[in-house]
């Protein structure tokens, strides 16, 4: 698949459920960073076929943007296997793209769902994993989408 989807609240679920490996771009039309980041996340859908590239638009969407408590526009989140494994905001320059999209790829999933279970067994987020960045990314993510009554 080449170019990007449109995700909505019609089918974000079903984008997420039916692909492994999803990028997510949220932006609006009045940010001039999202604008600058655009050419950069086109070319890089170009660049990975094999990947689902998507983009909310925060205005048309603004339910979407809350569910994952995007305060600050562009924000990259990348979903793999239906767990959120990265998010950040900041227009990202194409090296750093490229790069998080490699380290994305060469995550060990069942290494990150082990890790995950462990947490929730515990019901301790945050806590040093040997998958670093991504796995603290994720780890905030869950916090985000699940928000736990507490630690």
């Amino acid at each position: 698949m080449s170019g990007t989807v449109e995700l909505t609240k019609e089918n974000f679920d079903q984008t997420v459920a039916d692909n492994e490996f999803v990028l997510i771009d949220f932006w609006a039309d009045w940010c001039g960073p999202c604008k600058q980041f655009a050419p950069v996340y086109e070319k890089a859908a170009e660049e990975n076929p094999d990947l689902v590239f998507a983009k909310v638009d925060t205005e048309a969407q603004p339910e979407l943007a809350q569910a994952f408590g995007i305060q600050s526009i562009p924000t990259l989140m990348i979903v793999r296997d239906q767990v959120a494994i990265f998010a950040q905001p900041g227009a990202l320059p194409e090296p750093a793209l490229t790069d998080v999209i490699d380290q994305a790829r060469k995550l060990d999933m069942d290494e990150v769902r082990k890790d995950i279970a462990a947490q929730e067994g515990q019901g301790q987020e945050g806590q040093s994993q040997s998958q670093g960045q991504a796995q603290e990314s994720q780890s905030q993510s869950q916090g985000q989408s699940q928000q736990p009554g507490g630690e």
